[in-house]
């Protein structure tokens, strides 16, 4: 007779053979977050947040606080119509000459309490007031914006990166003392991003191609990693993450460095069930307090063959760990932000014009109960001997309303396995028996939740088992 405790759980990890995993590690995880460390705890649901003004997707959310440290406007993006809430409370109103190109996600940035904006389709924009915009005379039609050095610059007209004049947002002209002005960058492809980071300005290209700027001097990066998406982009303090069609990537103003080598079978597979082609292009993200959320639509690996639909991948930066959110509405755009009591908040916006808060004390997904999955195999150190299992603790909070399932099988094929009930773990310790006869190579497990009340927390459990090595 033989005892494991398995109280560590790690991240899912779809890259490492199941002979090779450990017993705390995971091929399914969703819905389900690290905490406490070893442990595994629901993840939270959102709720509604502020009324819908028009039910159009929300291509957009961005925040402006303005430097006397009280005035704050959110802003959301719909129909091509620029709506702004002061402080992040009031109702959505649409910005006096806020129009830009419907469907179109603009960039933005800000200098000197000047709001500048476009889609790279329609004219420039810029606010002082935060409600009423105006055109921006001589400004490029650039969809991507940023501040560096004292200049606002502005990419993404097709190869050229233009700056504006030091201290002013609204003038981009040149002559006397007018020094706005402009820099080619060279290499395949458009350039489709750029981002601050460790007192240099990185640009991208759709090509993958990377380059830096320090005000002097262009560098070519010699990488083609950087985002297919540029709306996917996080920032977690001096780190950027993004998603390309090679994978996910951080950085920290070093190298590009792939970080989503467990998740690598959702992204892309032999099978072509991993991300949509054209979601590369578009997946929007957003660093959430130490996590980096990116939504990648619906996805299945070719390990478990599971499919998970409304995908948003969640790294955990802290702990370097994956895992999968399946919501009951799929995000288009997300924003992290300080509201007016300084609190971190985040929010994001859906196709039919909702916007939503994420966490706090939501216990739902809007009033959609979250389905938790969690699964692992386990061969306690010898795959190749016979096993009959006898009882089974699993440790708990106390009225955790999740179920335990196994399956013994003497392979690993997901097809044929014969799922078991062994019955539900309100008890906070909870001792089942084996049914009769489970004898097999290897215990395949599966915790699972839907329900609506309190997140639960799943510690572990003990598995009392006859290891039969052959003589």
């Amino acid at each position: 007779m033989s005892k494991l405790r398995t109280f560590t759980f790690n991240g899912l990890d779809l890259l490492i053979s199941p002979y090779l995993q450990q017993e705390g590690d995971l091929i399914r995880s969703v819905n389900v977050n690290n905490f406490p460390i070893g442990a595994k705890t629901k993840r939270p649901g959102y709720q509604t947040f502020l009324a819908n003004p028009d039910n159009q997707p929300v291509t957009a959310l961005f925040d402006w606080h303005k430097s006397d440290g009280t005035t704050f406007w959110l802003y959301r993006v719909s129909n091509g119509v620029i709506y702004n809430s002061a402080q992040g409370t009031a109702p959505w109103s649409p910005c006096s000459n806020g129009t830009i190109t419907p469907g179109a996600t603009p960039g933005y940035a800000i200098l000197d309490d000047v709001l500048i904006l476009g889609d790279g389709t329609a004219a420039t924009r810029h606010s002082t007031d935060g409600v009423t915009f105006t055109n921006t005379p001589a400004a490029p039609y650039a969809p991507w914006f940023e501040v560096y050095q004292g200049r606002v610059y502005a990419i993404g007209t097709a190869s050229d990166i233009f700056y504006s004049c030091v201290s002013d947002a609204t003038n981009w002209t040149s002559g006397g003392t007018a020094d706005s002005s402009s820099i080619h960058v060279p290499g395949k492809g458009k350039l489709n991003s750029c981002f601050k980071i460790a007192d240099r300005l990185i640009m991208t290209k759709n090509s993958g191609e990377g380059y830096r700027w320090d005000g002097y001097t262009l560098y070519d990066m010699a990488t083609n990693l950087g985002p297919t998406s540029p709306y996917s982009i996080g920032k977690i303090e001096q780190h950027r993450f993004w998603i390309n069609r090679q994978g996910i990537y951080g950085f920290d103003g070093d190298a590009f460095t792939l970080l989503s080598n467990p998740v690598g079978r959702l992204i892309f597979n032999d099978n072509n069930t991993g991300i949509a082609g054209t979601t590369f292009d578009t997946a929007p993200g957003v660093g959430n307090r130490w996590d980096y959320f990116v939504t990648v639509g619906s996805s299945t690996d070719d390990l478990t063959n599971e499919q998970i639909t409304n995908l948003t991948l969640d790294y955990d930066f802290q702990h370097n760990e994956w895992t999968c959110y399946n919501t009951a509405t799929l995000p288009t755009c997300w924003l992290a932000f300080d509201d007016n009591t300084r609190t971190r908040q985040t929010i994001f916006g859906d196709s039919s014009g909702q916007c939503y808060q994420w966490g706090g004390t939501a216990l739902s997904d809007n009033g959609t109960p979250i389905q938790a999955v969690m699964e692992g195999v386990i061969h306690f150190g010898s795959p190749e001997a016979d096993k009959k299992f006898n009882y089974i603790w699993a440790m708990t909070n106390p009225g955790c309303q999740a179920h335990i399932q196994v399956a013994i099988a003497n392979t690993f094929t997901k097809q044929k396995l014969n799922w078991i009930s062994l019955g539900d773990l309100s008890d906070g310790i909870t001792e089942m028996r084996f049914p009769k006869d489970s004898d097999g190579k290897l215990m395949f497990w599966k915790l699972t939740e839907n329900s609506m009340q309190d997140r639960f927390t799943f510690f572990g459990f003990v598995v009392d088992v006859d290891i039969q090595e052959r003589q």
